[in-house]
């Protein structure tokens, strides 16, 4: 039945900072369908496989859509009445300082500049932190001490116009594909262009690289603090940039001439050889960027790393020019435009400094507030300490999950429990940080919100609704406006509409700017709703008076509103100009740390980060089956020998602990793995596994400039969890309980799938009862080998499978994919029922594999056949398959079962 005229929104996704513009479908029945939008500047059309699944995350199963206080549902203004006594209340008695904000860069710029005010000009406070602080501090500082100003030099165009493109701490075929895709793309039209990446663990993007330098943790600062020496003694420096635009050159090279290659080595883990490799193709490689990321920010020397790459930029004058500078990439979609409006503790709006007495009351008197924060607030981390020991009274946390994400996460959770008035605005109903909020607030989620976002290249796009708000989900910014009211502050918070907001914003930074500042969007002060709607990505500055078209030729919105700045491809610096105030950029002299040290009790070092489909704690992407079919569940990736030296075989359970805490989590045995280093995905929470919150291991352990965390570098042990019995369940239903030692939830096509590891033997009848729901009608089969220890179960109603559950004493080896599609299926004979409880196809039936392209859905036993029948090339398993057609990001992975094959034949 039609319910309305179909249609197409242009907004912008809502994972990584890459900003990719996309185009959202509304059928006439209401159908939602993704693709990415061609015409806009970050993405021309492509989407990774997250993107593309963002149809299948819109569900409004376990969505918050209602306020709760204390658990029961309340109405919108007695939650907004009794947050606003309570925080009114702790100021009154405590003071400003006894109130917090937690935020996220999942709000959107307009819900971040309403938080920043409330906080910093009318509360009086800085304590409102971000969880940009947990990504993206470090690049923050190290921009502010080097240029004066939290800027990004460059530009994406760059990443195409670069002969060398140096990827530290980075792994971009995964993290952020769609930028990756674009260098391989110009690297095929350009094959001389060179690719290095600067990893420990041997990532997928390594795979394509020309040269991948398996650097030791912490071991940056070295690295480039060498090359810097290195430069300056072959001569490649420029004197005359150096001379004309910066300060500190010579106390910055002091402090690096005693590292020679040897001394580097010894450092970094990587040879002689291979640096004299890495630092001649810098030496002589004029244009090149430096895309620096989270292996980079999230060390408790970051800054000094960020500044240590930004000197051998300063030192050859390669920033701010076609194809060159260092490039800081952004993890999440609104982390620059936090960054704008001083989302950060020690920072204010439009990029001012909060430690500017000039800056504090141009602010101040710009929002006519009552008060200004006077110093910098609390940090992410010293702001959980301030909540657990009892300084922060009140505290409300908006569009994050501090209780899985930050570092000491089970102390983090312990000061939740314990803080006396905490609130939590988000859109989903269950996570590990909401079951301690006091009030739940329903926060409107993707698709519903209206608002802007800015890109890791300083543009931004409109996030645009296509969907109407669902229950009694609200903005953040409205909500926020309508306790400021409440609290006495109704004529500086009397918004109607988010364009209202970002015209402020954009005021906020003309205001007395006369490029003093780098942040300037004053052409959109004047901004009405229509202009807001039609509002195309443009990149800032974008002062007012400027003439450029605000959109790209052949956009279809090109010639509306001529003559407003777009700012396309602005570069900051070729020529100085740095926002410091005699205009000259700073050189920082750093010296490389000593190695975080491992010991006899921790002495191996865990690296956490991202897999390739999922996002965050899964509070979206965990909705999509497709996006949890390429790794199911949490693992830690371990070396050959490390495995073997720790009696560890891959899909063993292992336990790793560090002074903090332990998880339990899947071996994966690799050798893209450095010797005595753990890697483990921060993704999993206890609404998916049993126990596998990575973060409760890492110390809350900071960089002492920027205040980031150091999530890559933390003393482990590790050793093999003794299991009797492993398990893998297929269901129709989520399970209400799973009792066992290890057990890992991830959605399939027509349900779940469940890995479970047990360290006793159970009533494994009762066991599969309770894991099926206890359906008291339909038919059981069984099959049982307690001799070795085998127990299969599948339960049917009618020709449907509720449940299948397959047990054994090692690993089970059950076909995965196939069991799992057996849930979408029918059984309308015994001999197809009795093939689920044997766990492997019958007949003709195919088995497709792990699932290796999340986009299209292809196994690796689908690569491999085609391998088999002629498909010699990635492209050519693209033309057959599709597969690595879209986002890219499974290429290497191809191509890892392409060379497997051409070495199996070759034996």
């Amino acid at each position: 039945m039609q319910t309305e005229e179909a249609r197409e929104v242009r907004t912008t996704c809502p994972y990584c900072g890459v900003g990719c513009g996309v185009l959202a479908g509304v059928a006439a029945d209401g159908e939602i369908t993704v693709r990415g939008d061609p015409d806009h500047p970050a993405n021309f059309g492509r989407l990774c496989s997250k993107g593309s699944a963002l149809a299948e995350t819109l569900d409004l199963g376990d969505r918050l859509l209602y306020p709760e206080i204390h658990g029961r549902r309340a109405g919108w203004n007695e939650a907004l009445d009794l947050v606003a006594t309570k925080f009114s209340q702790a100021i009154a008695e405590h003071g400003p300082d006894s109130v917090a904000f937690y935020v996220s860069g999942q709000l959107l710029t307009e819900d971040y500049y309403v938080a920043n005010k409330l906080m910093k000009g009318f509360v009086g406070s800085a304590n409102i932190d971000t969880n940009s602080r947990l990504c993206m501090a470090s690049s923050v500082a190290g921009h502010r001490r080097a240029f004066g100003s939290d800027t990004v030099p460059g530009t994406y165009e760059d990443l195409e116009l670069a002969d060398l493109i140096v990827l530290v701490g980075s792994n971009l075929a995964w993290c952020h594909p769609v930028l990756y895709q674009r260098i391989v793309a110009a690297r095929e039209k350009r094959p001389g262009m060179k690719i290095v990446v600067i990893d420990p663990r041997r990532t997928m993007t390594a795979d394509f690289a020309d040269l991948h330098l398996a650097i030791a943790p912490d071991g940056d600062t070295a690295l480039f603090t060498g090359l810097l020496a290195y430069l300056a003694d072959g001569e490649r420096l420029n004197r005359d940039y150096i001379s004309r635009h910066t300060n500190g050159f010579e106390e910055a090279l002091s402090a690096a001439v005693a590292l020679d290659l040897a001394a580097v080595s010894d450092r970094t883990g990587i040879s002689e050889e291979t640096l004299a490799r890495f630092y001649s193709l810098f030496a002589n490689t004029q244009r090149l960027v430096t895309v620096y990321s989270q292996g980079v920010n999230q060390s408790a020397s970051s800054t000094d790393k960020v500044n240590a790459i930004i000197n051998c930029h300063l030192a050859t004058g390669r920033i701010g020019r076609p194809g060159m500078g260092p490039f800081s990439v952004t993890g999440q979609p609104n982390a620059m435009g936090g960054r704008e409006v001083g989302g950060l503790a020690n920072m204010l709006a439009a990029h001012m400094e909060i430690e500017n007495p000039q800056h504090r009351d141009r602010v101040q008197r710009f929002w006519k507030s009552p008060a200004i924060a006077e110093r910098p607030g609390l940090k992410a981390v010293d702001m959980f300490r301030a909540v657990a020991d009892g300084r922060i009274k009140a505290l409300w946390i908006m569009a994050t999950n501090p209780a899985d994400s930050m570092p000491d996460a089970d102390a983090v959770e312990a000061a939740l429990r314990a803080c006396p008035f905490v609130v939590v605005s988000d859109i989903a109903a269950n996570t590990d940080t909401i079951r301690h909020a006091h009030v739940k607030l329903p926060a409107t989620g993707w698709g519903e919100k209206d608002g802007t976002v800015t890109n890791s290249e300083r543009r931004i796009s409109r996030q645009r609704a296509f969907l109407p708000p669902p229950g009694e989900a609200r903005p953040d910014w409205w909500a926020m406006a309508e306790v400021a009211k409440r609290m006495g502050f109704a004529e500086a918070f009397s918004y109607d509409a988010p364009s209202e907001i970002f015209a402020e914003h954009a005021a906020l930074s003309a205001f007395e700017n006369g490029g003093e500042r780098d942040f300037d969007i004053g052409v959109y002060a004047a901004v009405d709703g229509d202009g807001y709607e039609a509002l195309a990505p443009f990149q800032w500055p974008a002062p007012a008076g400027g003439t450029t078209p605000l959109w790209p030729a052949g956009h279809p919105l090109e010639g509306e509103m001529a003559g407003r700045p777009e700012g396309g491809g602005f570069r900051f610096f070729a020529d100085g100009n740095f926002f410091t105030p005699d205009r000259k950029a700073r050189f920082v002299a750093v010296t490389p740390p000593e190695q975080r040290a491992i010991n006899n009790n921790f002495p191996l070092t865990l690296n956490t980060g991202r897999v390739r489909d999922h996002w965050h704690t899964m509070t979206r992407t965990g909705k999509s089956q497709r996006l949890s079919q390429h790794l199911a569940e949490p693992f830690a990736e371990i070396h050959p020998s490390d495995a073997r030296q720790y009696g560890i075989s891959d899909a063993d359970i292992l336990r790793i602990s560090t002074a903090h805490g332990e998880v339990l989590l899947r071996a994966l045995v690799t050798p893209r793995q450095q010797h005595g280093s753990i890697f483990v995905p921060m993704h999993w929470t206890d609404q998916f596994a049993a126990k596998a919150r990575v973060d409760a291991l890492v110390a809350p352990v900071t960089d002492p400039v920027s205040g980031q965390p150091a999530s890559k570098n933390a003393p482990a042990r590790m050793e093999r969890f003794g299991a009797h019995a492993f398990g893998f369940a297929v269901l129709a239903e989520r399970p209400t309980a799973i009792d066992a030692d290890y057990w890992a939830l991830a959605r399939c096509a027509g349900g779940w799938r469940v890995e479970l590891a047990l360290e006793v033997d159970r009533d494994w009848t009762g066991f599969a009862a309770t894991l099926f729901g206890h359906v008291e009608t339909g038919e059981t089969l069984a099959y049982h080998d307690t001799a070795n220890g085998q127990h299969r179960f599948a339960r049917f109603f009618g020709e449907r499978l509720i449940g299948a559950l397959y047990l054994a004493r090692e690993p089970v080896a059950v076909s995965r994919g196939w069991a799992v599609e057996q849930l979408s299926a029918t059984h309308a004979d015994r001999r197809m029922r009795l093939a689920v409880v044997a766990g492997r196809p019958g007949g003709n039936q195919a088995d497709r594999g792990a699932t290796v392209c999340s986009c299209f859905g292809v196994g690796a036993n689908q690569i491999a056949q085609a391998v088999q029948g002629g498909c010699a090339s990635v492209e050519a398993i693209g033309a057959a398959l599709q597969a690595g057609t879209n986002c890219g990001s499974c290429r290497a992975e191809i191509k890892g079962i392409i060379d497997a094959r051409r070495l199996q034949a070759a034996e």
